[in-house]
């Protein structure tokens, strides 16, 4: 990626994207468990925390950047088969890296999670990315009112089979049923065994919290309309799908597992106005003195995330000798410099917090040498 792309960037959505993973990286990797700072625990069901808002922001930034990535070549509908292509082979990759992050270490295809992070990534990335080659922004808005009631009315209306009723409990909703018909317990989340957060049907409305993402960025590129207008405007939004959202949650509870259309609202909600704030201070009002630590996460999003999953799940497994007794890698470096020095849970936080900060380094340099990681 050459000096004038990056200059051609929106400089806020690398920054938002940055602190996005910088915060999924937090968030994933605590030096125990056991304690964690109630913020950077996902609820247990029905609810919202800090944690929960990563994945949408993600997915929302990602529609954003699909649009300022392919605006331009849209425009001339011969391009659209190759664009389409460009989305398929990169949905592609993204899902094969997944997979490779679910069997690695463990190599067993038998018991190997299909469901994750990326996999929905994937999903969502190759549908909206179709989406927006081939409809304009009213065709979106239409098709995400569609998503949202259709999903709101298969949770709650359509009879679980086994159950004889709809249900929204974690082990007897339509989408766990599905989940367990189509992959097996065996290649399901194994906390659970019986339903994954990163589900199939659960990926239906991810694509509307996608598509929230298309329509922000359709709405700033739009030359024929002032910043200060775009602005107060994307206020006004956010604001009106973070009330929508708290009034769904009483009839559909706001629940990340099952990636609920109050959930989509409000954090959708939120998400628009976390870049709008990050676009009228960085792209607007010119303050960037400070970006560059999220900035450098944000251009290499991917290989983080991707990499951090890797290098934790290999200290987790790496068995060393510590004080005489066969340790993971993790627990002998955690003892050794955090849980003998300091209270459990500042602890375990000081451990994610460096983890994050070991990631900077490197992105750092990385991003000093213009070395960056297109998938």
């Amino acid at each position: 990626m050459s000096s004038n792309t990056l200059q051609r960037r929106l400089l806020s959505l690398d920054f938002f994207r940055g602190f996005t993973v910088a915060a999924m990286i937090l968030v994933n990797n605590p030096g125990d468990w056991g304690h964690i700072f109630p913020p950077l625990e996902h609820a247990a069901w029905n609810g919202c925390t800090l944690a929960d808002l990563i994945f949408p922001f993600f997915l929302f930034i990602m529609g954003v950047s699909i649009v300022y990535a392919l605006e331009s070549k849209k425009a001339d509908a011969t391009n659209h088969k190759a664009l389409m292509l460009k989305v398929l082979r990169r949905s592609c990759i993204i899902l094969a890296i997944g997979l490779f992050r679910s069997i690695y270490w463990f190599w067993d295809i038998h018991t190997v999670r299909i469901p994750g992070v990326l996999q929905r990534i994937a999903v969502v990335y190759l549908v909206i990315g179709f989406i927006y080659i081939k409809t304009n922004y009213r065709v979106q808005a239409a098709l995400l009112l569609i998503i949202l009631v259709g999903y709101y009315l298969l949770l709650t209306q359509v009879p679980v089979p086994g159950i004889g009723h709809a249900s929204l409990q974690a082990e007897t909703n339509l989408g766990a049923w599905l989940d367990r018909t189509l992959f097996g317990t065996a290649h399901l989340w194994q906390a659970s065994k019986t339903w994954d957060p990163e589900g199939l049907l659960s990926s239906l409305p991810a694509v509307g919290t996608g598509m929230l993402g298309l329509l922000t960025g359709t709405w700033l590129k739009r030359s024929d309309q002032p910043n200060t207008i775009k602005v107060y405007a994307l206020l006004v939004a956010g604001l009106v799908l973070v009330i929508a959202g708290l009034l769904w949650n009483y009839s559909f509870p706001l629940n990340k597992s099952i990636w609920t259309s109050s959930f989509v609202l409000f954090t959708g909600g939120l998400a628009m106005w976390s870049l709008t704030l990050c676009y009228w201070l960085i792209d607007i009002q010119g303050y960037r003195r400070f970006t560059k630590p999220m900035v450098v996460y944000g251009v290499n999003a991917i290989l983080v995330y991707v990499s951090s999953e890797l290098i934790a799940r290999t200290m987790d497994r790496l068995k060393v000798d510590y004080q005489g007794e066969s340790v993971s890698l993790k627990e002998a470096l955690y003892d050794a410099f955090f849980d003998s020095y300091f209270v459990p849970g500042v602890a375990s936080f000081l451990w994610s917090l460096c983890f994050v900060l070991v990631w900077l380094i490197i992105l750092w340099t990385m991003y000093n040498r213009k070395i960056f990681i297109k998938i």
